[in-house]
């Protein structure tokens, strides 16, 4: 799989960051939106670890953007993109980060809880039976069932969400597990928070208030080790702001705002 996209016309000065770990695709919405006012580069992560991911994705900007970029990382993207910028400052003007994951452990354990009450029972049981075949050593297809995994989280995460088709290039649960693993290493230690002390560019994070990684999880973290950091909360949204009914046109406004 090539390991990036390329939107409109050179130079390309802004670059989104998918989620995931192991589903590249997701910001493609996002970038084509984006491209009609600039170049938008959409690196794909193909890497199985969190050292080998930061250093793919200086691989592809150094190849392929204009440098510094504006970087907008989603979800697990987000987080990539704030190790990146701590460990590359100088290849970042300015990072975004939209629907983020939550940097310090105390909040990690609301996402499932919130998740899991928005579920039916017959939702929550299927989600139990999927989650138990991802760790079976006999499943091969663990990739499908992780596509299946993501589209019920997708329906607890959505608040109000227009009709729309899945992005993703491939679902990849083998680097999904792997990334993670040493992400939340980092974060029970209290390391993932502190990258933001070498940040030395603005930030800005976008975050919904229906999403179920908590704000507070993102916004009071955050607020206390990065030097130029502000909060937009949007109302009526929830974990992917471009699909959300209510909340799309003022997230792309605010998105134009920024990149001006």
């Amino acid at each position: 799989m090539k390991n990036f996209r390329l939107y409109g016309r050179a130079p390309y000065t802004v670059a989104v960051i998918h989620g995931g770990p192991g589903a590249p695709g997701t910001m493609a919405p996002v970038a084509r939106v984006l491209s009609r006012g600039r170049g938008v580069l959409e690196p794909l992560q193909s890497a199985s670890s969190l050292d080998q991911q930061v250093q793919e994705l200086k691989d592809v900007l150094h190849r392929q953007a204009h440098l510094p970029v504006t970087l907008i990382g989603h979800s697990w993207g987000a987080v990539l993109s704030y190790i990146f910028t701590a460990t590359n400052p100088g290849y970042v003007k300015k990072l975004i980060l939209v629907g983020s994951g939550v940097f310090d452990a105390a909040y990690a354990g609301e996402i499932a809880a919130t998740r899991l009450n928005r579920l039916s029972t017959e939702e929550r049981n299927t989600l139990q039976a999927l989650k138990k075949e991802l760790e079976n050593p006999l499943v091969t297809d663990k990739d499908t069932v992780f596509q299946q995994c993501g589209e019920l989280y997708s329906r607890c995460d959505s608040f109000d969400p227009v009709p729309h088709s899945s992005d993703v290039v491939a679902c990849q649960y083998e680097i999904y597990k792997s990334v993670w693993n040493d992400v939340e290493q980092h974060r029970r230690r209290g390391n993932l928070l502190s990258y933001g002390r070498h940040i030395p560019c603005p930030v800005v994070a976008i975050h919904g208030d229906y999403d179920p990684h908590p704000a507070d999880g993102i916004n009071i973290p955050l607020a206390r080790v990065l030097r130029n950091f502000r909060f937009i909360l949007l109302p009526q949204c929830g974990h992917c702001p471009w699909i959300e009914r209510q909340a799309q046109e003022r997230f792309f406004e605010i998105l134009a705002e920024e990149l001006k």
